[in-house]
């Protein structure tokens, strides 16, 4: 091809971004220096470096970085991202009160009492995680306040991994409102893995759901009832932050491929499926879990380049899409439920081997697999998943996945 693509590898990307700025950051992976540190870059460092864009988040009328750091593991001892998060602009900070037993949470406490004046800058989520009532909802509200040294959360997502809208009850939205009027959130929402085209539809329909954190890759492109009910959300000003956006690890000839077909074009296929999101502009945000500066520089290049995805490079998603639909769950949990009522688990194990297998977190992974009823982990070998797996969108082996996640996760 004749045109000439402005490419994000690490070369092009130190001549734009800076080369002292930059070198910094690479630099930081290996440092000597003490990574506890909460104390902020020298400002002059920080106007080196290019800042990621900002989008409206729904209705809020709020500002944020189109890029969120993703934090599920422990932050009290890697200062280092926050820190060069905030050199970036990613100023989207999005985490949880079961993520790393809650030291993700205290990590972000650390760095706020270093640094308190950085707190207005910042837009900070979490999600009350495994909250069944609204009780446990506002003690979750409370340790995470505390936890992070901080008056208030910019977006609380009191429900994290919905998959059934009858837990949008007026009780909850009552709870909500008065903790707004207590100051205590700004804004509400809840995040969904599962049973998503039905969790956003009566999102559309609920004037106080004001976010939603929602699975959204390239593959959704092949939904056409999700891109519904997500253009729905749009619609109704709803806020779209969009999580699981990649797989980390190149495994089977399929990924190798397409890693070579965006490696020619001079980015990787992790920084195109990021891509392939923000061109979406109905989503504000994409989550993105960050565990190194080494990492957060190659999302960052993608986001700040201007290279659009062309034409081949989204048939090359939709192609691997296709030829790996065996493979990835697509979360439709009701249709496991309705097949398997004496199994009701079948989604979260597929999350849970996600995470093993797709995202190299055996420790996050084990963590979700053991809140699941020892009852019906005893029951998983000898259950028969042959009408599941007859339902299945994706012709999943069910019957398969369930004896990987004994051997696995057990």
């Amino acid at each position: 091809m004749k045109e000439k693509y402005k490419k994000i590898n690490r070369r092009n990307f130190l001549k734009t971004a800076g080369v002292a700025g930059l070198t910094s950051a690479f630099i930081s992976v290996n440092a000597k220096a003490d990574p506890n540190t909460a104390s902020p870059p020298r400002k002059t460092q920080q106007t080196e470096l290019p800042q990621v864009p900002k989008r409206k988040l729904g209705k809020t009328g709020v500002e944020v970085s189109c890029f969120a750091l993703g934090y599920p593991w422990d932050l009290t001892e890697n200062q280092i991202v926050l820190n060069k998060a905030i050199q970036w602009g990613v100023t989207c900070w999005d985490t949880a009160a079961g993520y790393a037993g809650g030291k993700s949470e205290q990590g972000i406490g650390k760095f706020l009492t270093g640094n308190p004046h950085l707190r207005n800058s910042l837009f900070i989520s979490t999600k009350a995680s495994r909250a069944k009532t609204v009780d446990e909802i506002e003690q979750y509200l409370q340790t995470s306040l505390s936890r992070m040294n901080t008056d208030y959360i910019d977006l609380f997502y009191g429900i994290h991994t919905l998959s059934d809208p009858a837990q949008l009850t007026d009780e909850l939205r009552f709870w909500a409102e008065n903790a707004k009027k207590r100051k205590l959130i700004r804004f509400f929402g809840f995040s969904t893995h599962s049973n998503e085209v039905k969790c956003l539809n009566a999102a559309a329909k609920l004037p106080w759901i004001d976010a939603v954190m929602a699975r959204y890759n390239f593959r959704s492109r092949q939904d056409s009832e999700l891109q519904d009910a997500v253009q729905a959300c749009y619609n109704a000003g709803i806020g779209l932050t969009a999580m699981k956006i990649q797989a980390l690890e190149v495994k089977t000839q399929e990924d190798k491929q397409l890693t070579d077909h965006f490696l020619q074009r001079g980015f990787t296929a992790g920084q195109a499926k990021i891509k392939a999101v923000l061109e979406d502009k109905r989503f504000s945000s994409v989550c993105v879990g960050v565990e190194n500066v080494a990492l957060l520089t190659e999302d960052v290049a993608a986001v700040l380049d201007k290279t659009r995805l062309s034409q081949d490079d989204r048939n090359a998603l939709d192609r691997y899409a296709r030829v790996t639909c065996s493979g990835y769950c697509a979360g439709c949990a009701d249709i496991c439920d309705a097949a398997l009522p004496d199994m009701p688990y079948v989604s979260d194990i597929m999350r849970c081997l996600m995470y093993y297998n797709s995202y190299g977190r055996p420790d996050m992974a084990k963590e979700l697999f053991a809140e699941i009823p020892a009852s019906a982990k005893d029951r998983l070998l000898g259950t028969d998943y042959s009408k599941a797996q007859r339902l299945c969108p994706q012709h999943l082996p069910i019957a398969q996945l369930m004896a990987e996640a004994v051997t696995k996760l057990c």
